[in-house]
């Protein structure tokens, strides 16, 4: 069992962006950020239900399969769920559809819990108040020997890192400058002790940095 994250990153080093609007809620900077993995083979199969097998074949597809690998649970914030846009709506489900791509418990770490949610394909929402320490150890407990990710948004992978929490982290850093949003390295000085570190550069330019303990 390891407790694993994965993010995309601009070359600036920001892993959120702040283009949206209420009508455009993604903006057009997170197309940017994951336009290569949305491409892959994988991604369009697990996220987008497009089973025509169209798709990247490369080095992004390879770390495409490695993300939904061997995961028995995942913790995300309440952003990446969806609350903060809908604080007070019951009915929310949050950004994935009705059948999202987890396929495994998630816990979604939030000041104001809420009744689990199950959908369809195997994801069931857990909405929890906890620090980083004990939503892991529900999330190990719910994973069965299998992986744990920390899926983000980046705010919640720092508190993590800082918390020494991590046993793998991959971050694929995009060709693109965001100017502004969160940074995934910030208060992280000296990070790599402890890890060892790798690259590989995709065909399509992004450079995939991975620490292993």
């Amino acid at each position: 069992m390891a407790v694993r994250v994965d993010l995309n990153i601009s070359l600036d080093g920001f892993a959120t962006t702040t283009d949206q609007t209420p009508e455009n809620p993604f903006g057009d900077d997170w197309s940017r950020l994951v336009a290569a993995y949305a491409a892959t083979q994988t991604v369009r199969e697990r996220v987008f239900k497009d089973t025509t097998g169209a798709g990247t074949t490369g080095v992004d597809n390879q770390y495409a399969k490695a993300y939904f690998a061997n995961v028995g649970a995942e913790i995300i914030g309440a952003g990446m769920f969806g609350l903060h846009n809908f604080p007070n709506d019951p009915d929310w489900r949050g950004w994935w559809g009705d059948t999202p791509p987890f396929r495994c418990p998630v816990f979604v770490l939030t000041h104001t819990p809420r009744a689990s949610l199950k959908m369809e394909g195997g994801t069931i929402f857990h909405f929890i108040n906890a620090t980083p320490e004990d939503a892991l150890k529900k999330a190990v407990d719910a994973a069965n020997g299998m992986d744990v990710r920390v899926g983000g948004g980046a705010t919640v992978v720092r508190d993590y890192l800082r918390a020494g929490l991590v046993d793998q982290l991959h971050v694929a850093i995009v060709p693109i400058l965001l100017g502004r949003g969160i940074r995934l390295w910030d208060d992280l000085r000296g990070l790599e002790n402890g890890y060892t570190v790798k690259t590989e550069t995709a065909e399509s330019g992004i450079i995939h940095l991975t620490f292993q303990r």
